[in-house]
């Protein structure tokens, strides 16, 4: 991809760099300084001068850091990492570059999940080769929130021959329902809007497994199913770059206010549980939780784009020499004549003398020193990429509407949830996995900036309709969400895709129950230009 280039004034430079070091809450409501004055406010600036792109057009979420422009050895990793993230896997290690697909996947590239490099977007079926399909199954026990064990945490719908796929897709039916809040959809001057959910069935005999709950069988009808869209990966080095105790100060800053966070987190001022690796690190919890909706994972360099480049593809490495599966499903595969008929054709050098064929494919399947398919060159360029994407400027923040929408924004409370900006520390990140030494580097690194992600990295709870798994899920970043028809072809918004555009993804916030319910009370007060006004706003950053 053709990357941008542009130059900034050394004067313009250290006043920004300064200019971070205050106001970490950003929600200074003054007028921003117009672009007309010669030099642009810090909040045109949403990843700091070196993590933002002045980029507005389709390629915008593909653009490298300044802190990546700066060194040509990390410019030239940045475009070798970025091969992997646009090349399709494919099955072996024959024809093409990018083998080891398998022998279950999800999806046999990442951009298929990330269409422009953006969030996944709204679907009508569930299939692995629609382009943009960016969901991934969510199934789980109802009874305890917990998910099947006898599935991987991301359910495989594909496989490569003679294996079965642990989920037949074609059975996997998206029903999308319509949705009318207590107020009928509509705002008290008339406007109307659309509400839609979707409802997600897989029959029983779609599974290939048996259905698993701790290990213990569970009826079908204690399954629950959920769908989980990709978010954007631009801006994630930044998120990282986000100090420690910075985000621990959030937490109790929301607590002291009396305002809902998951007990599981944090509680009484201190973390109840943090991140630890203890398969590849020390198993020690020591890291906050910042990626994921489910806040899932710690930082950046052990996070969703180190499982998602083995997992979803079943591709391994030299800290992951094994195949994303569970032991249910090996047993099963193993037993099955289908497979025990064709195994040796397609993977001859698994033969071992005095084995049977069923103990073959055990093996094969759960074995935990299987040869690198990615080796730690090509993971160390993927990571120079994924820490190295640039958020995209702040646009039209000059508009007369768009600063009436700021203001508006800031007085319904949505940046209480939506927190405007933080300051970066001095980035001298973990790998929880122990692959990168601390500050490794090799990896672009973004200290003291002052940075527009418009999230408090914090999960709260909307209480909506086939809401996602266990009620709480991280304020999403809003930067640069405006490009996402331009850059991925669509404008859905919220987990699953359910918002097709600023206005639905705002009123799926109403519910009575919702942590945000004072601020859409307000947002329904308002007459329909300062609405559009804070829509306007919302594009802008």
């Amino acid at each position: 991809m053709t990357k941008q280039i542009y130059f900034i004034g050394a004067s313009l430079l250290l006043a920004l760099c300064a200019a971070a070091c205050s106001d970490d809450e950003g929600t200074n409501s003054g007028n921003i300084p117009l672009p007309d004055d010669g030099q642009l406010s810090e909040e045109w600036y949403t990843g700091g001068v070196l993590g933002t792109a002045f980029n507005s057009t389709s390629s915008a979420y593909e653009q490298s850091t300044p802190a990546v422009d700066n060194d040509p050895t990390m410019a030239a990793a940045f475009q070798r990492g970025e091969t992997f993230f646009e090349d399709v896997f494919i099955e072996g290690n024959e024809g093409g570059e990018r083998g080891g697909l398998g022998p279950l996947w999800i999806r046999n590239g990442c951009i298929y999940c990330h269409p422009g490099y953006g969030h996944g977007k709204r679907m009508e079926r569930y299939n692995a080769g629609d382009f943009g399909n960016g969901y991934l199954l969510v199934i789980y026990d109802k009874r305890n929130d917990a998910y099947l064990t006898s599935l991987t945490g991301m359910p495989q719908t594909r496989a490569v021959e003679p294996f079965k796929a642990p989920i037949d897709e074609s059975k996997i039916k998206i029903e999308w329902r319509e949705y009318v809040d207590e107020w009928g959809n509509r705002f008290d001057d008339g406007e109307t809007y659309s509400l839609i959910y979707p409802e997600v069935t897989i029959p029983e005999d779609a599974y290939y497994v048996p259905l698993e709950s701790g290990g213990q069988p569970i009826d079908h009808s204690d399954v629950g199913i959920r769908l989980e869209s990709t978010i954007g990966i631009y801006g994630t080095g930044l998120l990282d770059a986000i100090p420690d105790d910075s985000l621990k100060a959030e937490y109790a800053r929301q607590e002291n206010m009396g305002m809902p966070i998951n007990p599981a987190i944090f509680a009484g001022g201190e973390w109840v549980k943090m991140y630890a690796n203890s398969v590849q690190g020390n198993g020690r919890q020591e890291h906050p939780f910042r990626f994921t909706y489910a806040l899932s994972r710690g930082p950046l360099q052990d996070a969703a784009g180190t499982n998602a480049i083995w997992n979803i593809t079943n591709v391994t490495r030299s800290d992951r020499r094994y195949h994303y599966m569970t032991a249910t499903y090996a047993t099963v595969a193993s037993q099955d004549p289908d497979v025990q008929a064709k195994f040796y054709d397609h993977f001859p050098e698994w033969r071992r003398d005095g084995h049977t064929v069923e103990e073959d494919i055990y093996n094969y399947l759960m074995n935990q020193e299987l040869p690198v398919e990615m080796d730690d060159d090509e993971y160390v360029d993927f990571y120079v990429w994924h820490r190295g994407l640039a958020v995209p400027a702040a646009r039209n923040l000059d508009d007369p509407k768009v600063q009436q929408g700021r203001q508006l924004f800031r007085e319904m409370g949505c940046a209480t949830c939506h927190r405007p900006s933080w300051t970066t520390g001095d980035d001298n990140f973990t790998d929880p996995s122990l692959f990168f030494e601390d500050g490794d580097a090799r990896l672009p690194r973004y200290p003291y900036q002052k940075i527009w992600p418009y999230s408090d990295l914090v999960q709260h709870r909307l209480n909506m309709v086939n809401d996602i798994r266990t009620g709480w899920c991280r304020t999403t970043p809003l930067w640069g969400r405006g490009l996402s028809q331009l850059c991925a072809g669509h404008s859905d918004r919220l987990h699953d895709c359910r918002a097709r555009n600023v206005i639905e993804a705002i009123m799926w916030h109403g519910d009575a129950q919702s942590d945000a319910r004072q601020s859409i009370d307000k947002f329904r007060k308002l007459s329909k230009d300062e609405r559009d006004a804070v829509v306007e706003f919302i594009n802008a950053i």
